[in-house]
């Protein structure tokens, strides 16, 4: 994919230690991209989030490497294959991180969590591991729509305890899968959009079309743990995107910050759904008709005009003088100054997805730039301090999906 300067939708980062002193081991990364002119020049946003884990050594280094792995990775593939290239990349970020662990004692035992969202125009595809969380704002509520890998949740699955068994309970922080684990984790594409979804109906959800208005947050267990869901969407539903976040980060502190708190928020903005309801498969068909009927008028015309102007002579008996067609002097010198390519305008494509309108500006410099801890800003990316090692062979990949450019 082509980098870019710009984001197709606005998105903000906040991240903070917390209030326990804590050295800060969240990592986040924001990436956007252009697909190819095959692939109809889609932008695509990438957001990571990542979170060393608890407990063990260079978390913050096992979590950087994550983030900027998989930003690497996905920005290395044509986009095409969003679930593939995700669950590929989280494989490689993980082996990477055990290769480093066998090979220095300092960093043995590292471990991150993950949790990744990938817009591809407008469709929305997810993957995580741990515990790190994603949420749709979306019809008055904050839904988590991804699913925890912690002893808790499989426990509430398995009906082995109860909700309000929850607080406080002593393996609340127990995750049960981790980037650095032995064997590459499961990568989770399980997008949970209603109470109750099957696993193979949450699935089928990869790929779904954002609506106007929708916000997605994804945020460390910091933030989770101490701020539930209808204050997330309370607080995003009366402040702008920025602010939003940097009021949630400072509730959670007000709270007792006990962990690292790191939120990454996008915005789908109405403009988005005025284009989408204009390029439907119906009124894209009704300007092909106008576009086919206007093209055989002029048709239409041009014969006329040649039959009646070129060869009306011949047609006409009587010495009734013809008006002669006007002839055009190509030749001629354009006045100084005018502009001799000619200018590109719209066409418009069926086979494009409405989201081809809103392409970012490309821009020739580096995809990331440096973040500083505690800033915000539309367009935030992360530091890259660490170069990648070699890796071992990858599982081949069990998921298989394409890209549909269609709204």
């Amino acid at each position: 994919m082509i980098q870019t300067e710009k984001a197709h939708l606005p998105v903000t980062a906040q991240t903070h230690e917390g209030m326990r002193g804590k050295n800060n081991e969240d990592r986040f990364a924001v990436a956007s991209f252009q697909m190819g002119p095959s692939y109809g020049g889609l932008p695509v946003m990438l957001a990571v989030v990542s979170d060393g884990v608890g407990g063990h050594r260079a978390g913050e280094v096992a979590s950087e490497m994550a983030v900027n792995m998989v930003s690497n990775s996905v920005g290395q593939s044509d986009g095409s294959t969003p679930l593939k290239t995700l669950e590929h990349a989280i494989w490689q970020a993980s082996n990477q991180i055990v290769a480093l662990g066998q090979t220095n004692a300092d960093f043995e035992g590292m471990g991150a969590t993950i949790a990744c969202v990938m817009v591809v125009g407008h469709r929305l595809y997810t993957a995580t591991v741990g515990d790190s969380r994603i949420y749709l704002l979306r019809n008055g509520l904050a839904r988590q729509i991804s699913i925890d890998h912690t002893w808790i949740q499989e426990a509430l699955d398995a009906g082995l305890i109860d909700p309000g068994e929850v607080a406080g309970h002593p393996n609340s922080h127990v995750i049960r899968r981790y980037l650095g684990s032995p064997r590459p984790p499961e990568v989770d594409f399980r997008m949970r959009l209603e109470n109750n979804e099957s696993d193979a109906h949450a699935l089928t959800n990869q790929g779904m079309q954002l609506k106007a208005g929708d916000r997605l947050v994804i945020c460390t267990d910091g933030l989770s743990d101490l701020v539930s869901a209808p204050e997330i969407f309370e607080t995003f539903n009366k402040k702008p995107l920025e602010s939003a976040a940097a009021t949630l980060v400072d509730l959670a502190n007000s709270r007792g910050g006990h962990d690292n708190i790191t939120i990454v928020a996008l915005d789908v903005p109405n403009s988005a759904s005025r284009l989408e309801h204009l390029l439907t498969p119906r009124n894209i068909s009704l300007v092909l008709i106008g576009l086919l009927i206007a093209i055989a008028l002029i048709a239409a015309i041009a014969v006329g005009w040649l039959i009646f102007g070129w060869f009306a002579p011949q047609l006409t008996a009587s010495g009734t003088s013809i008006l002669q067609p006007v002839i055009i002097n190509r030749t001629t010198a354009l006045p100084a100054g005018t502009q001799t390519t000619p200018q590109a305008t719209f066409t418009l494509d069926p086979g494009r997805s409405f989201d081809v309108l809103s392409q970012p500006t490309v821009s020739p410099g580096p995809v990331y730039r440096t973040y500083r801890e505690g800033q915000a800003t539309l367009t935030p990316w992360p530091t890259n301090t660490l170069s990648p090692t070699s890796t071992a062979t990858l599982l081949s990949s069990q998921t298989t999906e394409t890209v549909q450019t269609q709204p």
